[in-house]
């Protein structure tokens, strides 16, 4: 919740300083996501009759042919093995390139599977939604370049490394009824990307130290130190998507709480504090506050923080303690 003690260091931030300096990301590394599915199945298009798509509720099979669009649907369960929900899908068009062809393939100078484009929409385990990735590219092939994102993921690059087969998809004609697609079984995937965010979540900071204060609005410094097990409070952008959602380049609405959809953390010193708030500031555009408790055990003198957000780890700061 808002802590009405930060009231006015937070109108400071976010409004007569709105320019206030972000710690800048140098030495990009790329972040790496890996999402589980299961109950994966790819539906081969071998029905023209129209009269009988989606309409077997048994389990179905299907043979790979030459010119068949095909659709792969599973479901998101863990990302970075951490609980989610969502939608994993990909659209294939067969083509069958081969330098030896069998009948029914294509010749080619080299062996290809055809053309696909790949969509993960990533919600919360209770169904808030986090954000979406896109890819598109050949297979086989090399690593498979990320077309874009939305949500925490809005202007993403990087590569689609690597589709394992955990459990191989279940190979289904389209004649079977999808809606029984979690009843008649399917395979599970691990994708694993590399991927490089246009922007990082960032504590903002302020021409005296990072925007991490105490409950009474007082900045943590070296003449004010955190302690072990205290609350404090920090300032950031990059949250992403809200409850209720807010319309990018739009200011947080007063008198109602608009808590962040993703996955919030903030490392202390490599560990895992507790988070007890983590949402949009009121007024604010792109302006977040989160609240959460140092660890029981903190060593005086100095501690590395780091906020990470939808599995996206921000630049470290160092804040004062004692």
């Amino acid at each position: 919740m808002i802590n009405t003690g930060v009231r006015l260091m937070a109108i400071y931030l976010f409004g007569a300083v709105a320019h206030a300096q972000t710690i800048p990301v140098v030495a990009e590394q790329p972040v790496v996501i890996t999402i589980d599915t299961e109950d994966s199945v790819l539906y081969r298009g071998d029905i023209f009759d129209l009269s009988k798509l989606a309409k077997d509720p048994k389990p179905t099979t299907s043979v790979n042919t030459a010119f068949l669009t095909s659709v792969s649907v599973g479901d998101v369960r863990t990302v970075n093995g951490q609980p989610a929900k969502g939608i994993a899908s990909y659209q294939v068009l067969a083509l069958p390139f081969r330098a030896n062809p069998q009948p029914g393939q294509f010749i080619a100078d080299m062996d290809s599977g055809g053309f696909y484009q790949c969509i993960w929409q990533i919600v919360s385990p209770d169904g808030k939604y986090i954000g979406t990735l896109y890819d598109s590219g050949t297979s086989p092939g090399p690593d498979h370049s990320i077309i874009g994102g939305s949500g925490a993921f809005l202007g993403m690059t990087g590569v689609h490394l690597m589709m394992q087969m955990v459990a191989n998809p279940r190979g289904a004609s389209t004649s079977e009824d999808p809606a029984n697609r979690r009843l008649n079984g399917g395979g599970k995937v691990r994708t694993v990307f590399y991927l490089y965010p246009r922007s990082h979540p960032t504590v903002v900071t302020t021409p005296s130290g990072p925007a991490v204060v105490h409950q009474d609005g007082k900045l943590v410094s070296s003449s004010n130190p955190a302690q072990a097990g205290e609350t404090l409070t920090l300032y950031a952008t990059g949250l992403g998507p809200t409850t209720p959602a807010v319309a990018s380049g739009q200011p947080f609405p007063q008198g109602a709480a608009s808590l962040a959809n993703a996955p919030v953390e903030v490392l202390v010193s490599g560990k895992s504090s507790g988070v007890l708030y983590a949402g949009g500031y009121p007024g604010a555009i792109d302006g977040y506050q989160v609240n959460f408790q140092l660890p029981a055990a903190l060593s005086p003198g100095s501690a590395a923080l780091q906020l990470t957000v939808a599995w996206i780890p921000g630049p470290t700061i160092m804040i004062a303690t004692k």
